[in-house]
């Protein structure tokens, strides 16, 4: 059941107390209230042990880079709240040794308010309050993305991995807005971590997520409801080839799309001429099912002859005409680990960035050998001359 409307002057005064008080784990503001924006993408507080004492650390964060100051526990730490309090954040998420409260500004400019007890053996550890080398997120464990959307572990890892690629792929300038598709986005995760990552560099985002299912559009839009970016975090119902949508994306997300789904987000990233691409392949039957009528080229039999054998070849024959698809269509292309292993096997990812070069006659060569030699007509290739 959804938490009743709270004045947000009080809100934020019980926020400031917890922020004072003594038993602060940490606490993180983001986003911003609708028509106002924050001088700062992003704070986060928590104390910290050095040799001078006790300090309460406050790392904020601009878009471009943090900046990190340390101030006294008393009048200092208040003043340093106060300015943090007075900035327009559209959600506080405080932890303390006993509660958590999660504060979400609605539109009308109310409080929506979650208010728990912290299980026994969850607060932090003392070590954990050190100021030591500690693992830099790129989106915080204590977001309050991570609240709405869950957040084991795993999933975590799996999002920072992503937004490392992501990061890795985009310029330090980016265009304003920036417009993002996540085509097959499912329950819509990395649709929102994308989204949080890329307005904490600055960006004006506009992102719409799509998925053949109607239930998981009414899902994802209550998400972005929850976390106050319904107006630029939209959700559409339909195939990958059809969806319709709102602009040409400027960035196409194609996530663990099961095994065509992959070469139909890759093609209509080829025609909208997207700057920026990233694909995780899942599931490839298309071309396995091909190598397993034909006859296999001398001398390579041993790579075809034992079915796991055949599956394994086919996964990286697939991915790599699927790179050499992409290069001869006017992208750079790296094709690199998503996620470690340990975590799921299916961690590779097609990294893409648009040149618009030419293919040479090598590279054309190169491609039309490959398939010639094994027989194979990719779905990507059929689909780019449809």
């Amino acid at each position: 059941m959804e938490d009743m409307p709270e004045p947000l002057d009080q809100v934020l005064a019980e926020v400031r107390e917890l922020l004072l008080a003594p038993g602060l784990t940490r606490a993180v503001a983001a986003g911003r209230r609708r028509g106002h924006v924050p001088s700062v993408t992003r704070a986060q507080v928590r104390p910290v042990t050095l040799k001078s004492g006790q300090r309460l650390q406050i790392v904020t964060d601009d878009g471009a880079r943090p900046f990190t100051r340390n101030v006294a526990p008393g009048a200092e730490a208040a003043a340093a709240f106060d300015e943090l309090l007075a900035e327009p954040f559209g959600n506080w998420h405080v932890e303390t040794e006993t509660t958590t409260v999660q504060v979400r500004v609605t539109k009308k400019g109310d409080a929506q308010v979650h208010r728990a007890a912290v299980s026994a053996g969850t607060a932090a550890k003392p070590a954990e309050q050190a100021h030591d080398r500690e693992k830099q997120w790129l989106l915080d464990p204590g977001d309050p993305l991570f609240d709405v959307i869950g957040g084991n572990a795993a999933k975590r890892r799996q999002i920072d991995a992503f937004l490392r690629a992501l990061a890795a792929t985009l310029p330090d300038e980016l265009p304003q807005p920036l417009r993002v598709v996540d085509l097959g986005c499912g329950n819509a995760y990395l649709t929102f971590a994308a989204y949080r990552y890329l307005h904490m560099r600055g960006a004006r985002v506009e992102v719409v997520g799509v998925d053949v299912r109607e239930d998981q559009r009414v899902r994802n839009t209550a998400v972005a409801e929850r976390l106050g970016c319904a107006d630029e975090v939209s959700f559409v119902a339909g195939t990958i080839e059809d969806a319709q949508l709102p602009f040409a994306p400027d960035l196409v997300l194609a996530l663990h799309a099961c095994d065509t789904a992959t070469d139909q987000a890759l093609a209509r990233a080829v025609r909208w001429e997207a700057k920026w691409v990233l694909a995780a392949p899942c599931c490839h039957h298309d071309i396995a099912a091909q190598l397993k009528t034909l006859k296999t080229p001398f001398p390579y039999g041993e790579t075809t002859r034992h079915a796991i054998l055949r599956e394994r070849f086919a996964d990286v024959l697939t991915d790599s005409l699927r790179a050499a698809l992409l290069r001869l269509n006017g992208y750079r292309v790296d094709v690199v680990e998503f996620v470690d292993s340990a975590h799921t096997p299916r961690n590779l990812l097609l990294r893409s960035r648009r040149t618009g070069a030419a293919p040479t006659a090598e590279q054309q060569a190169e491609y039309s050998a490959l398939t010639g030699q094994w027989g194979v007509t990719p779905a990507l290739e059929k689909m780019l001359a449809s």
